[in-house]
């Protein structure tokens, strides 16, 4: 039932209203955004971060459902389209400089995720990074463990998981966990990890 909701475009905005900008603070906290010329959105949703890059010189945003991307090109006339990240790897000709994932992870497996992500490393311009945005999987029992075992994502999983993921196909600049909250309590454990496409020796 939550999940067919949720799958409704204006009915996620609302749900991810209240924390969408929380979620990117360490984002705009640790990078210049004027100078953000590129951008690959990766499950854009129904334009959720779009607002943010309305200055960029090319924006282009992808997910896999049709009604979110439709509401999302009607809403902002940008490139918008269905794509299913996890097997298209004709995403983009194009060479991104900024590389947005923001909370699609946890509903991939392991296999995907690691696919997707070296897709991605392929997508980065030479001065490009990823940054990723992802829900943690609790340790210890509590208010955050039981929202994140609730998630629509089957597949949260702890900071040592998410950690060592991404060191496959990026050398990490950041890594920072960080909590989203309400009232002061704490929500959601999350982490923002930056990285470039890993080196090859």
């Amino acid at each position: 039932m939550i999940a067919r909701l949720l799958a409704q475009p204006a009915v996620y905005r609302m749900w991810q209203a209240p924390f969408a900008e929380q979620k990117l603070a360490p984002v705009f906290a640790g990078n210049d955004m004027s100078r953000v010329r590129r951008v690959l959105d990766v499950g854009c949703g129904p334009g959720t971060n779009t607002v943010h890059f309305l200055h960029v010189d090319y924006y282009l945003g992808i997910d896999i459902n049709r009604d979110y991307v439709q509401y999302a090109h009607k809403r902002y006339g940008l490139d918008f389209r269905v794509a299913d990240v996890t097997t298209d790897t004709a995403i983009s000709d194009v060479r991104f400089d900024f590389i947005l994932v923001n909370s699609l992870l946890h509903h991939l497996d392991t296999r995907a995720v690691r696919r997707l992500l070296r897709a991605l490393s392929g997508l980065l311009a030479d001065d490009g990074h990823v940054h990723i945005l992802e829900l943690v999987r609790p340790p210890h029992a509590g208010v955050a463990r039981m929202l994140a075992t609730l998630d629509r994502g089957d597949f949260a999983r702890s900071l040592d998981e998410w950690t060592a993921l991404f060191r496959e196909s990026f050398d990490p600049l950041t890594t920072e966990p960080f909590p989203l909250r309400a009232l002061g309590v704490v929500l959601w454990n999350m982490i923002y990890v930056k990285g470039r496409a890993r080196s090859v020796a």
